[in-house]
This record gives structure tokens, sequence and C-alpha cells, in this order.
């Protein structure tokens, strides 16, 4: 009997199409290749990703740059050839979080319901939901709490429920809501959930 292969919920995360481009730009703005930024880092830089990280942008790379070459160096960075969403998940909601995973099933179900538009994109701590950018992003932040985190206007005030996430350095998320139960899925949770949702459409 052959076997069927079950089709994935998820959908390639948007940052590995522009893989080929971070390999291009990053020589010709610096000179080196991705490989030899990392051999210069091991030979020249410090032991930890964290303070790689840190020694990279004092050589003048971005952010982004930095993450990427340090990550890489250390085996974390998750790339085109190497990017598996349904074990991301998998490891995401696995032992001391397990019993997370109906509550997150609820909100994917939530948020892929909105639109055929909508792609969910897991990384290595959250799951992001895409229109044309990411307008909310699923994330099991203790064994015990989902925070759903929304891109919603700078307007939309925060109450005891929906709080400010006061970061807003390096995205457009801007809201939280923290969900312990599936009960705690209500109206007014899929009232934000579907209005950052058309924020995105323009």
């Amino acid at each position: 009997m052959k076997k069927t292969t079950k089709k994935s919920l998820y959908s390639t995360h948007p940052g590995l199409s522009r893989e080929p481009a971070f390999h291009r730009n990053l020589q010709e703005r610096t000179g080196k290749t991705l490989e030899q930024w990392v051999t210069y880092m091991k030979k020249s830089g410090p032991p930890t990703e964290r303070e790689r990280r840190a020694w990279l942008k004092d050589q003048g790379l971005t952010t982004n740059y930095a993450h990427w070459i340090a990550a890489t160096a250390a085996g974390t960075e998750i790339g085109a050839d190497n990017y598996d969403p349904d074990a991301l998940v998998e490891a995401m909601f696995s032992g001391a979080k397990a019993g997370l995973l109906p509550i997150y099933d609820k909100l994917l179900k939530l948020g892929l319901s909105l639109g055929k538009d909508v792609t969910a994109s897991p990384g290595k701590t959250m799951v992001a939901l895409y229109r044309k950018r990411v307008f909310a992003r699923i994330t099991p932040s203790t064994r015990t709490r989902i925070d759903l985190q929304l891109a919603l206007e700078e307007s939309t005030k925060p109450t005891a429920r929906l709080i400010d996430i006061q970061d807003k350095s390096k995205n457009r998320i801007n809201r939280q809501i923290g969900i312990t139960s599936a009960a705690d899925i209500d109206d007014d949770v899929k009232r934000l959930l579907k209005r950052a949702y058309d924020l995105e459409a323009d």
C-alpha cells in the first residue's frame, strides 16, 4: 500500500527566499563571503554566539548580518537547505510546553481561517502569521502561557488584557495578549486578530 504524506500547514519562511541576496550583499558590502567572516571571527573574535554578535557589530556589520554570521558559526542558523517547519513546531511544544499544544492548534486554525492569503511560518521560538507582512506571532512564552502578539495601530489602547510590548525596535509587533486556556480565545481575541489581519490589506 502506498504511503501518503500529510501536507504541511506551514509555508517556507519568507526570509529564506532572501538568502542568496544576503550572501551577495554581504560580500559586496564587506569584501568577505559568509565563510570568510566565519573563519575570521573564529580566529579573532570571542567564543560565544552572543559575544560574537556584539563583536561583529563592532566590526561595522548590521544586526541582521551579525546574527546570521554568529548563528552560522554556532551551527544554529536555519537555512533553506535545513528548514523543517513541522519539526520546529514539534520541538517548540515538546517537554514542559506540550500542554500548550491544544491552545496553539486553535490559534493557528483561527489565524489561517482569516483568508486564503494567510501563511504560517515557524521559527525556533514562535510561529509568525503573514499576509503581506507579519501581522501576528504565536509565542509559547512559558510552560502555561502562549502570547498572541499583534501588529496593531499605535492608537489601539492597551488594557488589562491587551498589553503594550515595550521593545518595538526590531519589528512592528506592538501588542500582546496572554492566553492560558482555549477558553481565553474569545470574541475579543478573534476581533483583535482579525484587525491585525485587515491592517495588512494595503
